[in-house]
């Protein structure tokens, strides 16, 4: 999600039209929600080991104090970043795979979903994978807030599995566990692969190994419905 002059000029905008008209508090909410937008926009392209105080006051053309009026650390602002992308992956990737009935269909939808977002992030990058590169032996609480929307992010993906186990929709000795480690390999392969190698097979090959897993593990008369 790379930065826009939008996210820049949105800041600005609300500082100038909620001046004065006695909702400070929703005027403060908004403003931050913009500094938080603009700021997920930079570390997409630089990073949140790059992001500060700082370098979000220059892009928004505030002040070092007002930026930080806000939140009070960089290191505040980088989990805000973390917690804002995690909200904007749920939107997009879990809940509209919720409409999804229960078992293959939604497991299907959670992946291509996926997919789709990974692929739109094969440019911008994923914060996940360069925060986990970021932040791998860094103990502390952006990386507390990394690890812990990842987990949650995986945990959903599970009870997707164990899900369509129930179902009768994967074989009875299936491993969800298992299943898991090897979907997520699938993305982390395709983001080296597309964003590093540059390879124009990347996608095809991660759609191939889904289906791959699913023929190794699901119920023959499941997958041909």
């Amino acid at each position: 999600m790379p930065l826009t002059p939008q996210s820049a000029s949105k800041v600005r905008a609300i500082g100038r039209d909620g001046a004065g008209d006695g909702r400070a508090s929703l005027k403060g909410q908004q403003t931050k929600a913009a500094i938080i937008d603009a700021a997920l926009g930079l570390a997409t392209q630089i990073g949140l080991e790059g992001l500060s105080i700082g370098a979000l006051a220059e892009v928004t053309q505030m002040s070092k104090s007002g930026v930080f009026a806000h939140f009070g650390s960089r290191e505040e602002l980088q989990i805000s970043v973390v917690r804002e992308y995690h909200t904007r992956f749920e939107a997009e990737v879990f809940f509209p795979a919720l409409q999804a009935p229960r078992g293959l269909p939604r497991l299907r939808a959670l992946f291509a979903n996926w997919m789709r977002r990974t692929s739109a992030e094969i440019d911008s990058g994923c914060l996940y994978i360069s925060g986990a590169a970021e932040f791998d032996d860094r103990p502390g609480p952006v990386r507390d807030a990394l690890v812990g929307s990842v987990k949650t992010w995986l945990q959903a993906l599970h009870r997707a599995l164990v899900q369509a186990k129930e179902a009768g929709h994967l074989r009875a000795d299936a491993d969800e566990e298992q299943m898991l480690y090897e979907i997520h390999g699938l993305i982390l392969a395709l983001h080296y692969e597309a964003r590093f190698l540059r390879s124009p097979r990347s996608l095809a090959r991660a759609h191939t190994g889904f289906d791959n897993i699913l023929q190794r593990y699901g119920e023959p008369a499941a997958l041909r419905d």
